[in-house]
């Protein structure tokens, strides 16, 4: 089976996904694409240490979890003046951007996008469109194709983290309807950005089956289902009926937070699909364990996959599964 055979149609017809197990088990599967989320945009320092949060720290860690096996990084870039929050200058992912190429030839770039607006249900105000990261040309922004409503416990902040501050709960409410959607793709367009479409349910399906029956998006698509937290239900039918509901063009790869990530990037594996991993999903590497750095995330996986026979994507053939050019330059 060769790079022409990895979508998602090829692994959820129960009988061919038989026959090849049966005959190869994972070992003619397509490669394995890891992400990397290595930040985040919510917690920071306070609940892992070894969370990077400078530019100098993020391109770093892209680099020690490139060398262990990701082909490709998700990146939120945060503030300078308050390493809390993200940033709201598309001239700071741009630096980022190219701090990590300079120090990964070839890794696929992915910058947090997000997309929609967030509500502030107390002064019942609507932010703009979020999309500052579009105009420094990663080459795959995140899309988050729903709406969720989500209440964070985020710790407090000492004075040498930068961003000091009392424990509180965050709220983030994030709508992000149809037209938001399609005003964004043109934006995508402009800078030759392609989606990766992030979804917290099923019903998140339904709405990119819409944007591709208008003609609006065109695969290879590019999906990642959030499994647990506020997302949907950490299970193997959930996963199986994900499949099952994705256009057949579809690259489709896991996320999963807290206590279930392990098993769930272990089942999507299995199953043929990817897998993100990284501090911004998970802290712990085991119970009361908190994880030493991105790589070591990294490294699991690739120690899993390896055990299973599941061969790992180099950023070349991640490339070519998602249907993407050469590394983009910055």
């Amino acid at each position: 089976m060769g790079l022409s055979n990895y979508l998602i149609g090829d692994y959820r017809e129960l009988m061919t996904y038989s026959d090849q197990v049966k005959k190869y088990g994972l070992t003619k599967m397509s490669p394995l694409i890891i992400t990397c989320s290595i930040t985040g945009g919510q917690h920071g320092k306070e609940a892992n240490p070894n969370l990077p949060e400078t530019p100098e720290e993020q391109a770093q860690s892209t680099y020690d979890a490139y060398n262990a096996g990701a082909s490709l990084v998700h990146v939120h870039r945060r503030q300078p003046e308050n390493p809390a929050l993200d940033t709201k200058k598309t001239e700071e992912y741009l630096e980022v951007n190219r701090m990590i190429r300079e120090k990964c030839p070839d890794i696929i770039i992915n910058n947090t996008c997000i997309g929609g607006r967030l509500i502030d249900t107390e002064n019942r105000t609507t932010s703009e469109l979020l999309h500052v990261s579009v105009g420094a040309r990663p080459e795959v922004a995140s899309i988050d194709l729903t709406a969720t409503s989500q209440r964070m416990s985020l710790g407090a902040r000492t004075k040498e983290m930068g961003g000091e501050r009392e424990a509180y709960l965050k709220h983030f409410d994030l709508i992000n309807n149809d037209e938001d959607v399609v005003e964004l793709l043109k934006e995508f367009e402009k800078y030759d950005v392609k989606p990766e479409w992030e979804m917290y349910n099923l019903t998140d399906i339904k709405r990119l089956r819409g944007l591709i029956d208008k003609g609006v998006v065109k695969g290879p698509h590019w999906c990642m289902m959030l499994f647990g937290g506020n997302g949907v239900f950490p299970n193997y039918q959930a996963m199986s009926l994900a499949m099952q509901m994705l256009p057949t063009d579809a690259v489709f790869s896991a996320i999963s937070i807290g206590g279930a990530h392990t098993a769930m990037m272990t089942q999507a594996i299995i199953m043929g699909n990817h897998i993100r991993v990284g501090l911004e999903d998970v802290v712990y590497y085991a119970p009361h364990q908190p994880v030493t750095s991105n790589a070591q995330l990294v490294e699991r996986a690739v120690r899993i996959a390896n055990e299973l026979g599941r061969p790992v994507a180099t950023p070349a053939q991640a490339r070519e599964m998602l249907g993407l050019g050469a590394p983009r330059q910055y």
